[in-house]
């Protein structure tokens, strides 16, 4: 649950460099050939402004027209595309429809010889091996698992962890576990045996595909070693799939766990789907918040593949055939958003096993290039690590294929993002920005090929979002930070978290502070322009003296200086002002860090920002901690940093961070 008080919402002195500059305009032929045009011209809609209006005044006229513009298929028609009777926390969509969306992702491609034969699936390890599946080739692996797990017992409603490498075979058992009318369970591949039996002792799981490990850098990451750990006390799970991927000897419980290549290879491909409801549920999403254990947010076969498809389609503008890449994880949601968007579509989702950086800086550029993927979608984050390689990485690569970036995760600094523009990309590539989360099922906030973009900016919620930035009394303010809230319901929605029983604890998460209000937490800003600014999580703000800013603003400030790679700041108690501002920053290779960098670094946040927004102390860190997705965990930092109770840790990537934070200030 997020955490708010009554008082103003933080500064937007700073937060907004270059805010007044167009980056990318899109022109002519791009407009006119983009998936969102189409949609408007399907419609008679003369704008997207018109799209806007009549998207957020008639959600159930919208979500109909995304489904029927999607093709998403019905085994059993819904009555209406959504019942809004039952309020906006918790409407009714499709009432009535039964499908299954694995026949929307797999079976309507099989019709023709063309789509039949196109790349459905492209999977790169990290030595280089890479495997290729066809719409009618994953169709048939994905039948073959459905029927192994089927005959291993397993059934619709059961929740099913997958705990894997980014492999082809993750990909053929998401599919298959939808396929059968089971609730997959993403599970972070980092995640240690804790988070592992937390989740899924809280789902009640019956079973568990996973892998004995694979490789990261180098290096073998168990998995297999880990699940057993885990299983011990999950008392619910009854079956255990093994795939033999890193080669290692493991144990094998006899009875509970099998073979991958034993029950997949001896199984019928032909699966027919499950006979879901469109409102069954297809996944359990865990997300972490400020406090309490991880929320379970369900989503469904009509939820969840559908808002990520619809992004996709009108933001990212993928069409059938494109190659679409995300840096990413299955754990993390842009995982099972790649894989049914991208098959809805029928474009070709690439996944890739290993670090984005090894053995090369050139990696990322060089899978680009060899793929001729269309998109590549990545993080802040790993643009600042990118960016600290310097342009030889990617100056001899070909990457002509590229149509767009997008980014997600975490607020942009303006410097990397223009790097990954101006350098990368020749300032013809745009940077579509999207933001919004586990619980939305993709974005609230989203660049698209109708809207030109400034840097770091999002052009326009997206389409079916009643978005608002609201003051502290829930009135809608323009270019003046308040909270990011949503107005309308939209398909994508999480219909609650798993054992909430009453629906209380996805009521005061999201719904308490003002009615039929969906409060995500986040501090935002409209400018003159119309253009959106995602400013860092509200719970997140520093208040100095009465003065509130962003972290992110200390952070642009700090990633300015050429030594600084990456930066994160968090308020502090101060006995007198309230709070202060720590910071920490990595430095680029090679650079030392001493008392001096520290002097200059914190004279150049005063410039910027004021005196009285003087950093107490700048620190220096190999790393920070985060997530996989590359997502900056504030809040264990400042804990670290007070030598406090750190909360639920479960989503960081790089615990050895929190310890390096804990002896540099002990």
């Amino acid at each position: 649950m997020t955490s708010h008080d009554t008082d103003s919402a933080p500064s937007a002195h700073g937060s907004l460099p270059g805010a007044g500059s167009i980056a990318w305009t899109p022109g002519t032929e791009r407009m006119a050939g983009s998936n969102l045009q189409a949609f408007l011209d399907r419609w008679q809609l003369t704008c997207f402004d018109d799209l806007m209006e009549r998207s957020t005044a008639d959600v159930e006229w919208f979500t109909g027209a995304v489904l029927e513009f999607l093709g998403i298929r019905f085994s059993v028609a819904p009555e209406r595309s959504v019942d809004l009777t039952p309020g906006i926390q918790q409407p009714v969509w499709c009432p009535g429809g039964r499908m299954n969306i694995t026949a929307s992702c797999l079976d309507r491609w099989l019709e023709s010889a063309d789509s039949s034969a196109r790349p459905a699936l492209i999977a790169e390890l990290e030595d280089g091996a890479t495997r290729s599946l066809t719409y009618a080739q994953l169709a048939t692996e994905v039948g073959r698992c459905a029927n192994a797990l089927r005959d291993l017992g397993l059934s619709p409603g059961d929740r099913v962890g997958l705990y894997m490498p980014m492999t082809a075979e993750i990909v053929v058992a998401l599919l298959a576990l939808a396929r059968i009318g089971a609730v997959v369970l993403p599970l972070f591949s980092g995640f240690g045996a804790g988070a592992v039996a937390q989740r899924l002792t809280d789902a009640a799981a019956r079973g568990l595909i996973t892998a004995d490990g694979f490789f990261r850098k180098g290096s073998l990451v168990p998995l297999k070693p880990v699940a057993d750990e885990a299983l011990r006390s999950v008392d619910s799970l009854e079956t255990v799939v093994v795939l033999r991927h890193a080669g290692v000897t493991v144990d094998m419980l006899a009875g509970r766990d099998h073979w991958w290549h034993n029950v997949v290879a001896q199984a019928s491909p032909n699966a027919p789907p499950a006979g879901t409801a469109a409102e069954d549920p297809l996944m359990i999403i865990y997300t972490s918040g400020t406090t309490g254990r991880p929320k379970g947010a369900v989503h469904t076969h009509c939820g969840f593949p559908v808002k990520a498809a619809q992004d996709m389609c009108f933001g990212t503008d993928v069409h059938a055939g494109d190659r679409v890449y995300w840096v990413t994880d299955m754990g993390w949601m842009m995982g099972p958003w790649l894989i049914f968007g991208a098959t809805l579509l029928g474009a070709t989702a690439f996944i890739y096993e290993g670090a984005p950086d090894y053995p090369g800086p050139g990696r990322l550029w060089a899978m680009a290039q060899r793929h001729r993927l269309t998109q590549v979608g990545l993080s802040p984050t790993l643009v600042r690590t990118l960016k600290s390689f310097g342009d030889n990485p990617f100056r001899d690569k070909d990457l002509s294929s590229l149509r767009c970036f997008a980014s997600t995760g975490e607020p942009w600094n303006p410097e990397p993002w223009r790097w990954l523009f101006e350098r990368v990309g020749g300032g013809v590539v745009p940077i579509v920005n999207y933001s919004g989360g586990t619980e939305i099922s993709g974005g609230i906030l989203m660049d698209n090929p109708l809207r030109p973009s400034k840097p770091a900016a999002f052009a326009a919620p997206c389409p079916g979002l009643a978005v608002d930035v609201v003051d502290k009394d829930g009135q809608a303010v323009r270019n003046e930070v308040g909270e990011l809230v949503i107005r309308t319901p939209w398909i994508g929605m999480t219909r609650g978290f798993w054992n909430d029983d009453d629906g209380e604890r996805y009521r005061q998460a999201y719904w308490s502070r003002w009615p039929d209000t969906w409060v995500h937490g986040d501090w935002a800003l409209v400018d003159d322009d119309g253009h959106w600014w995602i400013l860092g999580r509200s719970d997140d703000t520093i208040n100095v003296a009465g003065k509130r800013l962003g972290p992110a603003e200390f952070e642009s400030v700090l990633v300015g200086h050429p030594t600084v790679v990456e930066a994160g700041a968090v308020g502090v108690p101060h006995p007198i002002k309230g709070a202060e501002v720590v910071c920490f920053c990595i430095l680029e290779p090679g650079c030392a860090a001493g008392i001096d960098l520290e002097s200059t670094l914190s004279d150049i946040v005063v410039a910027e920002l004021g005196r009285p927004m003087r950093p107490a102390r700048i620190l220096f860190v190999e790393d920070l901690p985060r997530t996989r997705s590359a997502k900056l965990m504030r809040r264990i930092l400042r804990a670290a940093f007070l030598g406090e109770e750190l909360g639920d840790t479960t989503s960081l990537v790089n615990p050895e961070a929190v310890e390096a934070v804990r002896k540099l200030t002990a």
